[in-house]
């Protein structure tokens, strides 16, 4: 049985003055045993927000693929590892799209996030003109094949399929296709690593509200869910949280 998983995704925006909303999702987290929680914030606030998020994880989201090195406004995994993050998304959509990053990236990215230990969600999603255009079954297959990192396990990683053009529109898939694709990648994953695809849990992410939460979660292979802008206050957030735990 996959437990569910509400990951928060702030993307670019959080300051020391919005660690009160950490503080409130921690609480809800916490008063939400059945359901596994984390939130992603900007670098400059994983320190602060791990100190004053107890027993609720902080991860970033993004990472370097090298250790150290000379590459100017990155971060490697062992800085995030210091700075108090325990897991780090790769392969955003839109790191795919604005910072033109490749699966090969969101693989090396991923396989350097394990070697120190940090848990990873790998997204993978096509854009609106792929889907319109018949790809989308195509384009996830594809990117799940080029960004697995070796030795994938549900111990470490996790999937998340975005759709492109659901992320902060307002649009969402409907149920049907939301399963369709995340019954793909459970095969796809089944293919790649075997038996270990069953534990390996798939969130879905884009335009995640507490109206839709419920809906979208009940979805077969949907095991959770990564949100962006609901997840920046607890009075959005939280309601998630309790629709995961309700199902």
């Amino acid at each position: 049985m996959r437990r569910k998983l509400v990951a928060g995704n702030w993307k670019m925006h959080g300051l020391k003055a919005q660690l009160g909303e950490v503080e409130a999702i921690a609480a809800a987290a916490a008063a939400n045993p059945g359901v596994d929680t984390a939130l992603c914030v900007p670098f400059t606030l994983i320190a602060p927000a791990a100190a004053v998020a107890g027993a609720l994880p902080i991860g970033a989201q993004d990472v370097h693929e090298a250790d150290k090195g000379a590459h100017t406004g990155c971060i490697s995994a062992p800085m995030l590892v210091e700075a108090g993050a325990v897991l780090t998304i790769v392969g955003h959509s839109e790191r795919r799209a604005d910072q033109h990053e490749t699966s090969h990236d969101a693989w090396a990215k991923a396989a350097a996030a394990r070697r120190h230990g940090l848990q990873v969600i790998l997204c993978c999603g096509e854009t609106e003109a792929e889907r319109d255009a018949g790809r989308a079954e195509r384009i996830v297959q594809s990117q799940i094949e080029k960004s697995l990192p070796d030795g994938a396990s549900p111990e470490w990683l996790t999937l998340a399929y975005e759709p492109r053009w659901a992320i902060g529109t307002g649009r969402t898939p409907t149920l049907d296709e939301i399963a369709s694709i995340h019954a793909i990648a459970r095969a796809k994953l089944r293919h790649m690593v075997g038996d270990a695809a069953a534990g390996i849990r798939i969130l879905y992410g884009g335009s995640v509200t507490g109206a839709n939460a419920g809906s979208i979660l009940a979805v077969d292979n949907v095991d959770g869910a990564l949100v962006g802008g609901a997840s920046l206050t607890a009075e959005k957030f939280v309601p998630i949280i309790e629709a995961a735990a309700r199902i």
